[in-house]
């Protein structure tokens, strides 16, 4: 059966680098948050070298070109907001970015695929996470 995933930036970055097997996910239905094409731009802008800015700009096109990319809606600012007052009850900040595509796991039923256990993702409410495979 298909897990519903949502990507998180740095998942992304893995699969550029060949630290994530990309297989483990031949079978799920995929989506990453609009911000995460950002964030990965950015990457881009920064290379060290043009071909390497070609060569994630080839990966950024491929992604968004396989994937569903998640825009932010009045929706997903429901579901923000809601988890940026949690975490402001709780004396917990997170990043801005992170809550972006946290809130779009608890909007679309979406489990998170992060890396990054300092974003705490399994913390917020409505938001489940596991970490990628590696290669």
């Amino acid at each position: 059966m298909a897990r519903r995933l949502i990507l998180d930036t740095n998942v992304l970055i893995a699969l550029e680098r060949g630290l994530v097997d990309q297989s483990s996910f031949d079978e799920d239905e995929l989506a990453i948050a609009a911000v995460s094409v950002a964030e990965f731009r950015v990457g881009i802008e920064l290379a060290a070298t043009v071909a390497q800015a070609a060569a994630r700009a080839r990966l950024v096109d491929a992604i968004v070109g396989a994937v569903d990319v998640l825009d932010y809606t009045a929706t997903t600012a429901a579901e923000h907001a809601r988890l940026l007052a949690h975490t402001r009850r709780a004396g917990r900040s997170r990043g801005a970015y992170d809550l972006i595509i946290a809130a779009h796991a608890a909007e679309t039923g979406r489990t998170i695929v992060s890396r990054d256990a300092a974003a705490r993702f399994g913390d917020l409410p409505g938001v489940v996470v596991e970490e990628p495979g590696a290669a």
